[in-house]
């Protein structure tokens, strides 16, 4: 081995260390993944947090997607500086009823600034977020990768100490399946537990003559779980207002907590949570 190999591995563990450090107080990681773009992935990702947060779990909610990144504009923080606190940790962005929020985009110059990295820039970035921010005492980090199994899901599945495990979300058109199961098997090859699939975009309930209209197929995402072995963790529908809430950066969990979306996401929280207590106990 040469003096500048044993560098950088004596490097790499230190900022190893630094993470398991820094995360040994989160009790559950999530990373939601999903095998391609457009079906709503980073949707199930902030809903699912701000779900969690309104059961009184401290929550966080971490968006690791480098070139694309949309959480501070769904829920609202857009604009929103991260902070910088006596110790040299980053304070991540505060969000009510109670989620801290950390991503790329308060650090660019505005919402139109392109991230042009390579791998290792973004590797080093989700490290620093893992082992530089104040994340304290947490019951869930959900973590949003970008589509795909590419840099951004294949660090987090590297770097963090103990994930717990991977949600998968697809739409049920045969397209985004073919995704889904690719997505499945990256989560296996890289030894993250799976915690489910979650079925989005499924069915279309009329406004006019309230009948359900399955604009994408339905039942696909139930099927792709049962062939592959994984839990089925539920289904969200296609509703106007779930696109109405992202936009206007209010979480749908939150700005409609009756309306048939949040019910829905009620559910599949509901199963996330039973999955995680079944695989926690074993």
């Amino acid at each position: 081995m040469t003096e500048k190999t044993s560098q950088d591995t004596s490097s790499q563990e230190r900022v190893q260390e630094r993470i398991q450090e820094n995360m040994k107080n989160i009790a559950h990681k999530l990373l939601v993944i999903s095998g391609k773009g457009g079906v709503g992935k980073t949707t199930v990702a902030v809903n699912l947090a701000f779900s969690l947060a309104l059961q009184d779990k401290k929550v966080a909610l971490l968006d690791v997607d480098i070139h694309g990144p949309n959480i501070a504009k769904m829920v609202g923080a857009e604009g929103t500086k991260l902070g910088a606190l006596p110790d040299g940790k980053i304070e991540p962005i505060f969000v009510p009823p109670g989620v801290k929020v950390v991503s790329i985009s308060p650090l660019l110059k505005n919402a139109d600034t392109p991230v042009i990295w390579r791998g290792p820039l973004k590797m080093k970035l989700i490290s620093q977020f893992l082992s530089d921010v104040d994340w304290g005492s947490l019951d869930y980090l959900i973590i949003d990768s970008p589509p795909g199994t590419g840099d951004e899901p294949l660090s987090c599945a590297q770097l963090i100490p103990d994930l717990t495990g991977a949600i998968i979300v697809t739409t049920p058109q045969e397209v985004a399946l073919l995704d889904s199961r690719k997505a499945v098997n990256f989560a296996r090859a890289v030894n993250v537990p799976i915690i489910g699939i979650v079925e989005n975009m499924s069915g279309f309930i009329c406004p006019h003559c309230k009948k359900e209209i399955e604009l994408f197929k339905k039942g696909g995402g139930e099927k792709a779980a049962r062939e592959l072995g994984v839990p089925f963790l539920g289904r969200l529908p296609l509703d106007p207002y779930i696109v109405i809430s992202g936009d206007e950066g209010k979480p749908f969990v939150i700005a409609q907590r009756e309306g048939s979306a949040a019910r829905y996401m009620s559910k599949v929280t509901a199963s996330i949570l039973k999955e995680i207590g079944e695989k926690t106990r074993i």
